[in-house]
């Protein structure tokens, strides 16, 4: 008796539905007694299976959106001890570097100082792994900042593409690890010049008015977006307030307090706080052009609230700032989960209306108006709010 054939069709569909089985079962249980720590990032952990696929990336590549995520799981490693969290970020620093020791496609002669940020994840995995890789990259990170272009007075420059600009970002980008660097391999010989670039940053880039930082500077004041007077670019970017009370904090973690420029770091990091106080929403959290809350399309920020909220707990925590903005941090961070935070019959965690990137210059031109930070069409779980409400989740123990 012959067999009966099963129709192909069906075959197909049986084959889809085992597939979507196993897959489903892969996917972390997120229990809703979690803390938002955790669930944000099994929420992470089941959206993007590979660190590099996170903001709908196609390619891996070394980026500094994948070390800021990155670093918000090695905080949470360092508070579990759970695996998974490590394995996560050692599968992208396996990705992303050869067998040789190179960052597959880095060129540092485009002296990016993105670039410079993924390299704080490679300290702790050396540390733990001894692989030779993981400290040849590091070297090679110090080795650009060593020959980063700079302004004539001293500053880095974000970009070969972008002469004589300091940009508020870069301070985060490379700070925290050139700080962790020289005071691990180099006996703390590089702390005055990476004091030096705060001290350039609160000397150009902050407006006298509001005491918050505009993302650009150009020094030579030649460019479009730069006024005349002071090279500054036109608008206070909410997260570029985040990422420099972040550069400040995480500096910090490693500055060494005897050094007579510490004083100094903790001064600029309480005179932003002080600023940005004045500037939160009724609700406790920040705008998109955060000092203009009244501009019409101007709207509640994700990333830059997360940023200060994790800042100023954190500088509260280590003594740099009063207790009472560690409450303001908690009450923001209330204020955030009610505003932002969304999570769906799984458990699965979604942060509402992220802003896209933004920047200045290029092709083509972004002039730096406050219109051009406003309309930029905003998203959800872009990578910089995820990263940055995980690691305030860990600072106020939420």
């Amino acid at each position: 008796m012959a067999k009966k054939q099963i129709n192909p069709m069906l075959r197909i569909i049986f084959l889809l539905l085992c597939s979507s089985s196993i897959i489903a079962q892969n996917k972390h249980v997120i229990s809703k007694d979690l803390k938002w720590s955790e669930k944000t990032a099994l929420s992470i952990l089941n959206n993007y299976p590979k660190a590099w696929q996170i903001d709908g990336n196609e390619k891996p590549k070394w980026d500094y959106k994948m070390g800021f995520l990155l670093f918000s799981f090695e905080k949470l490693y360092q508070k579990t001890n759970d695996q998974k969290y490590l394995n996560y970020i050692k599968e992208y620093a396996d990705e992303m570097i050869d067998s040789t020791g190179n960052i597959k496609k880095y060129d540092e002669k485009e002296y990016n100082i993105d670039y410079v940020n993924p390299g704080k994840i490679l300290f702790n995995l050396y540390d733990k792994t001894k692989d030779n890789r993981y400290q040849k990259v590091i070297v090679q990170l110090r080795k650009q900042l060593e020959n980063q272009p700079r302004t004539a007075i001293g500053g880095f420059w974000h970009k070969q593409i972008y002469p004589n600009q300091m940009w508020i970002d870069g301070l985060y980008m490379a700070e925290p690890f050139y700080t962790q660097y020289t005071v691990k391999y180099e006996n703390g010989k590089s702390l005055d010049d990476i004091a030096k670039q705060f001290e350039l940053v609160h000397d150009h880039l902050l407006d006298k008015k509001s005491g918050l930082p505009c993302q650009c500077w150009d020094e030579s004041k030649q460019i479009a977006w730069a006024n005349p007077e002071t090279g500054t670019s036109p608008t206070v970017w909410g997260r570029g307030i985040g990422w420099y009370m972040m550069a400040l904090v995480e500096t910090l973690d490693y500055y060494p307090k005897k050094h007579p420029k510490q004083k100094e770091l903790v001064s600029y990091l309480n005179q932003i706080s002080k600023s940005v106080i004045e500037y939160k929403s009724s609700s406790g959290l920040w705008y998109q052009v955060a000092d203009k809350p009244e501009l019409k399309e101007n709207y509640l920020e994700p990333s830059a609230s997360a940023m200060i909220i994790y800042a100023l707990a954190k500088g509260s925590d280590k003594g740099y700032l009063a207790s009472n903005y560690k409450k303001i941090a908690q009450k923001s961070f209330d204020a955030f989960v009610k505003e932002f935070v969304k999570t769906d019959e799984n458990g699965q965690v979604n942060i509402l209306n992220v802003s896209p990137s933004v920047g200045l210059g290029g092709k083509p031109f972004r002039d730096g108006t406050n219109e051009y930070y406003i309309t930029g069409k905003t998203k959800d779980n872009g990578s910089p709010a995820l990263a940055a409400f995980l690691l305030s989740a860990l600072e106020l123990n939420k």
